[in-house]
């Protein structure tokens, strides 16, 4: 039976009607209902919407379109979008809300915009799979066709999927009961995977969705796809790109890092200081943990200042410089506690 193309051949149109259906409805429930619990999960529920629809919608067609490598990747996809999905719902019903969207939840622009970025995010993200499911790479009909599953890149790509994913979910559990302990404020996360890294949940979303991309290219490299299928299958890495340049240098990273400093910074020396040293400490925890890739301490510390800069990616723009910010953020805390 012939695989009817309904909107594109490669689903992108598909897969963006669904994003939006998914986030506007999302958008309409929670601004109306100042509603903030279920921001995240319906991120997640976009991911795996596209994976399980883009994946079946062949097999009703056609059975013999039902390959190891979609069938693989698209359960990567679903897989991961489930578990981060429930773990974040199950995070914001026992802390109550989500503090993330305390200035934008009433206002309605501002609030839209992290629901069409988060749409953007879903359909950007979930591409690879997006594309190895669409006609114009699966079916034959289409200059479409199935490569031998079982290559370098199937395996490589699933031995990144499965550390990524475990290290994304450990280390989601492991700062939630450090979280749950109700420790000092100076206290530092540093036990189990977050003593090898300062974001090995980033870390391990990155290297996951990496996989993912590597498990559905294969058959770029061979004769059985078109040569438009080919480019479609390689461009898939903007996926993995969008995710890793997201944590890097928008959401993830810049949020996570040199704030965090500040707040040890004034923990020590600001005008609601606590005893202790905390900011020494904090300092200590950065000088023997990685910022993102997992290194074990004992090895991390004894690495050269230049090599954590450039080739580990500390860049200095998440350093908090204490000699050149140290001030301000001292009078900006004092100017808060005033107001």
């Amino acid at each position: 039976m012939a695989v009817p193309i309904t909107i594109d051949g490669y689903f992108l149109v598909l897969t963006f009607l669904i994003s939006l259906g998914i986030q506007g409805c999302g958008f309409a429930i929670a601004y109306t209902l100042q509603f903030d619990k279920i921001t995240d999960f319906t991120g997640s529920l976009n991911f795996f919407t596209i994976g399980i629809v883009t994946l079946f919608i062949h097999f009703a067609w056609d059975p013999h379109y039902f390959y190891a490598r979609n069938v693989l990747a698209s359960t990567f996809l679903m897989l991961w979008s489930f578990r981060l999905g429930g773990f974040l719902l199950f995070r914001v019903l026992k802390t109550g809300s989500d503090n993330r969207f305390d200035e934008m939840r009433s206002q309605f622009f501002k609030f839209m915009g992290f629901w069409v970025f988060q749409l953007l995010w879903a359909w950007t993200v979930s591409m690879p799979v997006t594309f190895i499911n669409s006609p114009y790479i699966s079916a034959p009909e289409h200059g479409g066709g199935n490569a031998p599953f079982g290559s370098a890149s199937d395996i490589i790509g699933i031995i990144f999927f499965v550390v990524g994913f475990l290290f994304e979910a450990i280390s989601d559990v492991q700062k939630y009961r450090f979280k749950s302990q109700k420790p000092p404020k100076e206290a530092v996360n540093d036990k189990g995977l977050w003593g090898w890294s300062r974001h090995p949940n980033y870390w391990g979303e990155i290297v996951l969705h990496w996989g993912i991309w590597l498990v559905t290219i294969q058959p770029a490299f061979t004769n059985r796809v078109s040569n438009r299928g080919q480019s479609a299958l390689l461009a898939g890495v903007v996926g993995p790109l969008f995710i890793t340049l997201l944590l890097f240098f928008v959401s993830g990273l810049p949020t996570a890092e040199k704030p965090v400093q500040k707040r040890y910074y004034l923990l020590q020396y600001g005008p609601k200081s606590v005893e202790g040293h905390p900011w020494a400490n904090y300092q200590d925890y950065l000088r023997s943990t990685s910022l993102f890739w997992p290194i074990p301490p004992a090895i991390y510390r004894l690495l050269p200042n230049w090599v954590k800069t450039t080739i580990l990616l500390d860049f200095p723009m998440f350093q908090f410089n204490a000699e050149k910010d140290g001030s301000e953020a001292i009078a900006e805390e004092r100017k808060k506690n005033q107001s």
